[in-house]
């Protein structure tokens, strides 16, 4: 098992939105502002606040719903590997014939109609003019 990362806890960079500091949730405009001890005190208050519940919270539930999400991918893994994966080559190999057989159907009686298609709307070009738009083919 990999050695884990206490300085970089998050390398995959997963929870770069979360980014949340006093600035980002409590701002004052021009012409409205706290005394200058108020606005310090608060950003303190904030800061602690904010660091003192999210470690209670990860103190306290932290080790729980880090293993009730391991179980979690691990039923998806065992999930993935027992029966997904066989499901999915049971159908590749059933519906192979199937697949064959559109092919055939599709290439003999729609790719004709397609291939023309193609030549047709091919000839078609399409400019941009600055000049006075062409008159309807019934007014000329």
């Amino acid at each position: 098992m990999a050695e884990i990362d206490l300085i970089n806890r998050d390398p995959q960079n997963l929870n770069n939105f979360l980014q949340v500091e006093f600035d980002d949730v409590l701002a004052e405009p021009e012409g409205t502002h706290t005394i200058d001890c108020v606005w310090r005190n608060s950003h303190k208050c904030f800061k602690c606040g904010k660091n003192l519940c999210y470690k209670i919270l990860t103190i306290i539930t932290g080790i729980f719903v880090a293993l009730y999400w391991g179980c979690v991918f691990a039923c998806v893994s065992y999930a993935i590997v027992w029966f997904v994966t066989p499901v999915m080559r049971l159908l590749h190999i059933i519906l192979h014939p199937l697949k064959k057989i559109l092919s055939i159907v599709l290439t003999t009686f729609l790719g004709p109609f397609m291939q023309t298609y193609g030549l047709i709307f091919s000839r078609i070009h399409v400019t941009q003019s600055q000049g006075e738009p062409p008159k309807p083919i019934g007014e000329l």
